[in-house]
């Protein structure tokens, strides 16, 4: 199992991938929260990115069936974790303060948590 530099809530930038939207209107890079974390795939779900459209089945009576889109997996790798303070994509490092690892950003040097 490997670690990811990204936990779930946190917003990321997308770096890499053929996805629909990879840009938004003004020119910036296409943003989201991470809803879930996997860490033995290393992969990470994104709110608005990647959506992929699936055929449900009505499992029940009466349930409507039809087409469903929902945000699919990409590798963590692809990702970049934004920085609350300083607003900008940054690489994650990591500080030692009161005997709690915390997470800091490398750029403005402020913490995440």
């Amino acid at each position: 199992m490997s670690k990811v530099h990204v936990k779930t809530g946190d917003t990321v930038v997308l770096l890499k991938g053929k996805y629909e939207d990879k840009y938004e209107k003004n020119g910036s890079r296409k943003t989201g929260k991470v809803l879930e974390v996997s860490p033995k795939e290393d992969k990470v779900i994104v709110e608005g990115i990647n959506i992929i459209t699936k055929h449900v089945k009505p499992t029940r009576m009466g349930q409507q069936g039809g087409i469903v889109k929902a945000e699919a997996p990409i590798y963590s790798c692809k990702v970049q974790l934004v920085c609350p303070k300083c607003g900008k994509a940054t690489r994650v490092g990591h500080v030692v303060e009161d005997g709690k690892k915390l997470r800091v950003c490398k750029k403005c040097g402020k913490s995440f948590n």
